[in-house]
């Protein structure tokens, strides 16, 4: 379930993962950070150590930087420090590099580890904690602030984007319930419309989806939000061909939609489409979610890159184990189940990845890896989860019925 903020005229849309969905799902993961553990000495004074964007143009780099500069001086001033720490949330969500949440944590480092901190801290403190893929702490801080201001439309939807990626359905569907009132019909209905879909049941997200964008005209950001939502609710529903024209028409109104175009390329390779995903990617490889999608399809055709970019893909998930993040999980789990073919090793990762977050790419690869692993027993707790949701999407449907009739 992806991550927004809200403003005040409506929805400001932002790709995470976060995948977080993180992913999520949104869920979160990014470039790898060029920090090691062990200092890297370039071998020429000529070598580029990383490419960074740069700011001439960039108003928003600028404002940051201006931002940074301001705090260095004098770290307490809470009105600037909240500026540049959504701002750089925005940036890593756009960018899928998770340093900027680090950043973001800097930003706020004097009331970073205050019991009852500013609610503006609270609120992007559990963003960044969801972003990270600590949910309960997250929690714990929305909990809080819906508690302390139950007037705070992003911390409802924040709460129920985290609820969401953890399969507590109907948890969110309540938070989704009391966002509606605070920031109009369209936002409530994409809220519940992404709860429905992450339960299994597209079909009804689609309806009431499709229902409220034919109810009047909507800003740009907001438009672009409900349409990819819908793209995702239609694919998963079974309508390939709807899904694809979706999905194009938001990278058409929002080209750097990193989110959106992760999960278009999802599409495009379930589709047997690699070259296509090759084009919507290549430009990309910066965001591992991304890199991590073309790899998929080089690999797909047997290209001469795709060796060379499998083994960069490997190196960023290794330096992120050097870091001690478990952001990776899922997309190591694709990864070794598609690229290396080690079976076992996707399964181990599939079930890390499941005791933190239950999303519909979850649920799928927990069936896929014990399948291919020879032991559909161990997809036992992703049949009781498509049970208890009420799931009814065909593509969940026929994958759990191969599980049933492979398990002994």
């Amino acid at each position: 379930m992806r991550p927004h903020f809200l403003s005040s005229k409506g929805v400001s849309r932002t790709a995470l993962g976060l995948t977080l969905a993180v992913s999520l799902g949104l869920a979160g993961c990014g470039q790898t950070p060029s920090a090691e553990r062990v200092p890297f000495t370039p071998a020429t004074d000529g070598e580029v150590l990383e490419q960074v964007p740069a700011t001439a143009t960039d108003a928003k780099a600028r404002e940051r930087a201006a931002l940074r500069r301001a705090l260095a001086a004098r770290s307490d001033q809470l009105d600037l420090a909240l500026r540049l720490a959504r701002l750089d949330i925005e940036e890593g969500r756009a960018s899928g590099d998770p340093r900027y949440l680090g950043r973001a944590q800097a930003a706020l480092a004097p009331w970073w580890d205050a019991a009852t901190p500013p609610p503006g801290v609270r609120l992007l403190r559990a963003t960044i904690l969801q972003g990270r893929h600590e949910f309960p702490a997250a929690l714990a801080d929305l909990d809080a602030l819906v508690r302390e201001s139950p007037d705070d439309a992003q911390a409802w939807l924040t709460r129920a984007v985290v609820l969401g990626v953890r399969g507590e359905h109907a948890e969110a569907s309540r938070s989704c319930a009391r966002l509606a009132p605070l920031a109009g019909p369209l936002a409530g209905a994409v809220c519940q419309a992404q709860v429905k879909s992450l339960a299994g049941r597209s079909k009804e997200a689609q309806t009431l989806l499709s229902a409220a964008l034919a109810r009047g005209a909507h800003g740009l950001e907001e438009q672009a939000w409900a349409l990819s939502t819908l793209a995702e609710a239609t694919a998963r529903a079974g309508d390939t061909d709807r899904a694809t024209k979706l999905f194009a028409r938001v990278l058409s109104l929002d080209p750097a939609d990193a989110y959106t175009r992760a999960a278009y390329a999802d599409l495009l390779l379930d589709l047997d489409r690699p070259r296509d995903v090759i084009a919507l990617v290549k430009d990309h490889g910066q965001d591992d979610n991304q890199l991590l999608r073309r790899v998929l399809a080089e690999a797909a055709l047997g290209t001469p890159e795709a060796a060379a970019l499998a083994a960069e893909l490997g190196s960023r998930h290794a330096a992120s184990h050097l870091r001690g993040d478990a952001l990776h999980a899922r997309e190591e789990a694709r990864f070794a189940l598609h690229v290396l073919k080690d079976a076992a090793k996707a399964l181990k990762l599939a079930q890390v990845n499941w005791e933190v977050q239950h999303e519909p790419w979850d649920v799928r690869l927990l069936m896929e890896t014990a399948l291919a692993n020879h032991t559909p027993e161990a997809a036992a707790p992703a049949l009781r989860f498509l049970e208890a949701s009420g799931a009814d999407d065909p593509g969940l449907m026929a994958l759990a019925e191969r599980v049933r009739k492979a398990s002994p």
